[in-house]
């Protein structure tokens, strides 16, 4: 079966001719619980999101703040494999007809097989992985089985990146560019910063590939900014925060639903 990299595509493609950015959602699989954690997916969609990256909890998240830190503590404590990761991709996808992306670490894949982990990601509907941590020249393995499962590669730069590297970067991916628009872990901040804007020019001078942007967008006013020069707007501290800080799970759906909102609002406003 293959996977939804084109549906992944054409969403974006979507988004750009509306003359708009596409949200795009992170949310932990496993967290608070597995079903509750696609229900968030659910919500987040029903408030605006266009594409959402489901992680996969890993015990050492190197790109990763205290607040997802936390939300994946939480979730391995539950005891989330990659099975449930699966299952969180398929449930949402059946329910929403969105594109979803798994975002993890290079060595829970490693471990667990890349042809398997590939072939149970197409099936399950996923539309590729962002994957942080995996050196685009130790890639081939990966980027064969996900082209042949029909599962977007996306890799991430970062305003340290070089002209030469970010062209080898984007030259090896597929789906969209993932850029960190700061040095530094996950998490909300006050700027997005100026970063952002020159590292997205700079990208896309080496890719026709949209160039999404993570890192520190956390309200309607960043997205906006955001917005007015990257193709996505990528969100995750702020909705994995706001199901920390609600009294339970239905206030915490509801609150990411709100906060999908407003950010859906807001990469229109730009």
């Amino acid at each position: 079966m293959s996977g939804n990299i084109e549906l992944l595509n054409t969403t974006l493609a979507a988004a750009k001719a509306a003359d708009r950015a596409a949200l795009i959602a992170y949310l932990p699989a496993g967290f608070p619980t597995v079903d509750g954690g696609i229900e968030a997916v659910k919500a987040v969609v029903a408030g605006g999101a266009d594409v959402v990256e489901v992680g996969l909890p890993h015990s050492d998240p190197v790109l990763d703040g205290p607040v997802i830190q936390t939300a994946d503590d939480i979730a391995l404590r539950g005891g989330v494999r990659i099975a449930d990761v699966m299952r969180t991709v398929r449930e949402a996808h059946e329910a929403t007809g969105v594109p979803i992306l798994v975002m993890t670490y290079w060595n829970p894949i490693d471990r667990y097989g890349v042809e398997r982990f590939t072939a149970e990601l197409a099936e399950a509907g996923g539309a590729g992985c962002i994957l942080p941590d995996l050196p685009v020249q130790e890639s081939a393995l990966w980027r064969e089985h996900a082209d042949k499962h029909g599962l977007a590669t996306v890799f991430v730069v970062a305003p340290s990146s070089q002209d030469a590297r970010l062209a080898t970067i984007t030259a090896a991916g597929s789906g969209f560019v993932y850029a960190a628009s700061l040095m530094g872990v996950t998490g909300t901040r006050v700027s997005v910063g100026a970063q952002a804007q020159d590292l997205v020019g700079r990208t896309r001078a080496t890719t026709d590939l949209p160039v999404c942007v993570g890192l520190g967008v956390s309200n309607a006013a960043q997205a906006a900014e955001v917005a007015g020069f990257a193709d996505g707007v990528i969100v995750g501290s702020a909705f994995v925060k706001a199901m920390l800080d609600a009294p339970d799970e239905t206030a915490g759906l509801a609150a990411v639903r709100s906060l999908a909102g407003e950010l859906a609002e807001g990469v229109r406003k730009r």
